[in-house]
């Protein structure tokens, strides 16, 4: 751990709840206050370099010495901010608040290059999610007795979207004994997109996927993936103009959501040339070698442990055939892992943002049991 420092403290359960109201989060089952800090602790970059990371730390105020410990990895963002120790009663944060209110030790990393870390930020990049998350554990684990708490060794683990994968990631880690103290306890990925080459991309080519979210994804993924693994030289090769101007610096970590909202088109087909989607249809190269990361975080192995995988119907992003996909190559490892239908969530007009309020209300309740059996 390189830092440590105290965000805010929820006092009471009524705190608590009202800022996962302001979140748009259930706040049914709040039991304690909690407090917040941010922990700035040294990972290794996507080259596996020395650097430094940051991510939240969440408390209860139940005044338990031995805590049970939750990770949550969040969803995507594009700003430095749009992650758990930037933003309070936040999408990104609220999860994490809402575990430690039902009496864990709760981390949510804010993933490489994001929050107080240096760079770009790796996006959908599972080999450094998983060091970020880990190391983030950790930190958690170093600080801990610092409030007169220690961590226990079984962790559950969960996340959101992009936080899915990195969920289920850290899992495979934990399971596989990466750290000394640490265990993996139980898993719980929310409407992930595991299946990103094989299934994700041809639902945004064929307009599966709600149209300016698509934009959005084609443009992070081709950005991200050609600075870790190079497959176009010039951004003209992928991109339409004026975009292929202008796309690339969209991904500094300074825009913002809306600012990327504002300077992407309506379309995919308005966004990418014809090498561009062909590329896309057909993944050669450095993207082939980008997708078999992301999509291998269901495949080659089963959990040992109680897991689940949530989803919404309808998913309007994260199309629902990821989830069928992960199901199957665990069940083809052995694993009879249930998956979780939420229904028909919604949370400003989307299912996929809907998911992660009803998948974390009903995780937080799923592991609450599991501490307790």
């Amino acid at each position: 751990m390189v830092s440590a420092e105290k965000l805010y403290t929820l006092a009471s359960p009524a705190a608590v709840a009202a800022e996962l109201r302001q979140a748009g989060f259930a706040a049914g089952d709040a039991r304690h206050g909690v407090t917040a800090h941010r922990l700035v602790y040294r990972t290794v970059d996507t080259q596996g370099r020395p650097t430094t990371a940051s991510g939240l730390l969440v408390l209860p105020l139940n005044g338990e010495r031995r805590l049970a410990a939750v990770s949550f990895a969040h969803g995507t963002g594009s700003h430095k901010d749009d992650s758990p120790s930037m933003r309070r009663a936040a999408f990104v944060s609220a999860p994490v608040i809402a575990h430690a209110a039902a009496g864990a030790a709760a981390v949510g990393p804010d993933y490489l290059g994001m929050g107080k870390g240096p760079g770009l930020h790796p996006w959908m990049d599972i080999p450094s999610e998983t060091t970020a998350s880990l190391d983030m554990l950790r930190a958690a684990r170093s600080f801990a007795p610092r409030t007169g708490r220690t961590l226990e060794r079984e962790v559950q683990v969960t996340g959101f979207s992009q936080g899915a994968s990195a969920a289920l990631a850290l899992g495979r880690a934990l399971q596989s004994g990466a750290d000394p103290y640490f265990r993996l306890g139980a898993l719980a990925p929310i409407s992930g997109a595991y299946d990103f080459g094989g299934t994700e991309l041809p639902a945004l080519l064929e307009g599966r996927v709600e149209a300016k979210s698509g934009v959005l994804y084609t443009a992070y993924a081709l950005v991200a993936f050609n600075r870790l693994h190079p497959f176009y030289d010039d951004p003209a090769e992928v991109f339409r103009a004026p975009y292929d101007r202008t796309v690339e610096a969209l991904f500094d970590g300074a825009h913002t959501g809306e600012q990327l909202m504002r300077g992407t088109p309506g379309t995919v087909d308005e966004l990418l040339t014809p090498h561009g989607r062909a590329l896309l249809a057909r993944p050669a190269g450095g993207l082939a070698e980008a997708l078999r990361g992301t999509d291998g975080v269901c495949k080659d192995w089963a959990p040992r442990v109680p897991t689940r995988l949530y989803m919404a119907s309808g998913d309007e992003q994260a199309v629902t055939e990821n989830t069928d996909r992960c199901q199957e190559w665990l069940r083809d490892e052995g694993a009879r892992v249930p998956v979780v239908d939420l229904g028909a969530v919604d949370y400003a007009g989307s299912r996929h943002l809907g998911a992660n309020l009803a998948g974390t209300t009903a995780v937080v309740r799923w592991f609450e049991q599991l501490r307790r059996s």
